[in-house]
């Protein structure tokens, strides 16, 4: 866990998730890893076919040696490493994330079943799948912004809790303040939408971040219920955030179905960074997550997938 891995994409690299990952080597101290992945020929006995490989081969050469220099000149100690590898991005990047403290991926915004079925998708199948927590830049982080402001979404579920302490972390390295957002889905019984049901909210979420500001009393945590669709409301309420940062919970199935639906919105629709975090199920014993001073029973059920 000693780097952060960004998958270099030859066609068409994303500076700004090239800019943030040099950033948070820096910040981290860790080995910036860049990785380019040249997909295998569909025929490899055609000339056409050798030719396009070699093409794209070219390609990456190309694309990792830009990608280093500019590096260089924003950060011109780090620490970097160059790979090339043969292979299917995704399933390539996916076997290096389980020895990455981070994965840092650019998005070229393909359509969703292009993200589910294409051999050069990789945000989906990394956000979905990774071991470690993977950052999706479609655009520059809001750092004009004062004071600086990172987002959290929670919900009371394992993997939430994964995302709180993930999101507590970066603020203080960051030395922002942090936004923990529980969005309540507005529901059609009346019953479910008094004053109780917010208390009650208010409480979850209230236990969702408790303890973190005595393990880090640099950051300040402010906490609020909003409601409305989860996907809508976490996308107002990051639209001037460094970052947004959730959990992800795994349910089998698909990547597109292990993503949770809310998650796949995201990613689509954030005005900024999406990190998403996993959870990592223990081998033995009840189902806990993991607060600032140990193990915490879980509540079964988050209000939104």
């Amino acid at each position: 866990m000693n780097d952060i891995l960004l998958g270099v994409d030859p066609r068409e690299q994303s500076v700004p998730a090239l800019v943030w990952a040099a950033d948070e080597a820096e910040r981290r101290g860790l080995v910036l890893r860049l990785v380019v992945a040249v997909p295998p020929a569909h025929d490899g006995l055609r000339y056409d076919a050798l030719a396009h490989q070699s093409a794209l081969r070219f390609r990456a050469e190309s694309a990792i040696a830009d990608a280093e220099d500019l590096v260089r000149e924003l950060h011109g100690g780090l620490r970097i490493v160059t790979e090339r590898v043969n292979g299917v991005p995704a399933t390539v990047l996916l076997d290096m994330a389980q020895h990455a403290a981070l994965v840092v991926l650019g998005s070229r915004r393909l359509g969703r079943p292009a993200e589910m079925f294409s051999e050069s998708s990789v945000v989906v199948p990394l956000t979905a799948r990774a071991d470690c927590p993977v950052v999706v830049v479609r655009a520059p982080e809001h750092t004009a912004v004062h004071p600086p402001t990172l987002v959290v979404g929670v919900d009371g579920s394992e993997s939430s809790q994964a995302a709180v302490a993930f999101a507590v972390e970066e603020a203080s390295l960051r030395e922002a303040r942090l936004r923990a957002v529980w969005v309540w889905p507005r529901s059609l019984l009346a019953h479910d939408d008094g004053q109780e049901g917010l208390a009650e909210r208010c409480r979850f979420l209230a236990e969702s971040v408790a303890g973190w500001a005595e393990k880090y009393p640099d950051v300040a945590v402010s906490q609020e219920v909003l409601r409305g669709h989860p996907v809508e409301q976490l996308a107002l309420a990051s639209q001037e955030s460094l970052s947004l940062v959730v959990g992800r919970r795994g349910r089998g199935g698909y990547s597109g179905m292990r993503l949770g639906s809310t998650v796949h919105g995201l990613l689509h629709r954030a005005p900024c960074p999406v990190i998403t975090v996993p959870f990592r199920t223990a081998s033995t014993g009840p189902a806990t997550r993991h607060g600032p001073t140990g193990p915490v029973p879980v509540r079964p059920t988050g209000p939104y997938p």
